[in-house]
């Protein structure tokens, strides 16, 4: 598989990998860009970008919770400017003792919430946890039904070092409210792959095979056509099937895809 300077890829346990050409590196390196929230991966020419993705594979633990911990540190104070999706939302004390609220300013969102010092950072917590609910509960819903697994529970808990995980045997996924505060991608991705744990437990071939993902294209005329990818690998999606407007469906595509 080969790989191009700039490319950005998922992290198993979610994340961000961005691959970076540095003809004056010496040696294969990872870092973490705390401005975007997203680990860079460098490597002294692009021929060996694959050896930096195979070498950040065996450092996925170390990049989340880097990342973990930077989100983590945002304060939950007036003024203070977190991310929500991956956007920057500014914090605003609005007095009294109101729930957190988002509202639409010409200067970007803002998150309005009542209270002082601790009560006012709680009720910041408590929203961003209802965030967190909403966004992965209809995620997850939407690659159960992509895999044709029934439902199952959610919980919403305050981890710091893992952002996701699941338990086939009861069906139950837990999630990290402070990944709400990861780009949508990335959110998208780690409900795909707890998703995933309930076909296969582990990360073996089998598991990778399970993954699936559609994306619907819809023209003037407004006739729908449906393509569905399957995850091959950590980084590798195929084209493997292609529904027409009017139910057909071609032979499979031998079309192999890698995310950039």
């Amino acid at each position: 598989m080969s790989y191009r300077n700039g490319q950005r890829l998922p992290l198993e346990g979610g994340g961000a990998l961005r691959l970076s050409v540095n003809p004056r590196a010496r040696r294969l390196s990872i870092r973490i860009d705390a401005r975007v929230g997203e680990a860079v991966a460098v490597a002294p020419s692009e021929r060996r970008l694959g050896e930096v993705v195979a070498f950040a594979r065996t450092k996925a633990g170390w990049i989340a919770e880097r990342l973990a911990a930077r989100i983590d540190t945002q304060p939950f104070e007036p003024g203070a400017v977190v991310t929500w999706l991956g956007r920057p939302v500014r914090l605003e004390a609005t007095g009294g003792a109101g729930a957190a609220r988002l509202v639409d300013t010409p200067e970007g969102p803002v998150l309005r919430s009542g209270g002082e010092g601790e009560a006012f950072s709680r009720r910041i917590e408590n929203w961003f946890r209802r965030a967190a609910r909403d966004f992965l509960v209809e995620r997850t819903d939407v690659h159960l039904k992509t895999l044709g697994q029934k439902p199952v529970k959610v919980s919403i808990v305050d981890t710091r070092s893992r952002w996701g995980s699941c338990s086939p045997h009861n069906r139950s996924i837990r999630y990290s409210w402070r990944v709400v505060m990861a780009p949508e991608p990335v959110i998208d991705y780690l409900a795909a792959h707890e998703v995933a744990h309930l076909v296969h437990a582990d990360h073996s071939p089998a598991y990778w095979s399970v993954n699936r993902a559609r994306m619907a294209v819809t023209d003037q005329g407004g006739s729908r056509t449906l393509f569905t990818f399957e995850r091959r690998g950590p980084f590798e999606w195929k084209l493997v099937h292609i529904g027409l407007p009017d139910g057909t469906a071609p032979a499979t595509p031998a079309v192999t895809i890698t995310p950039r």
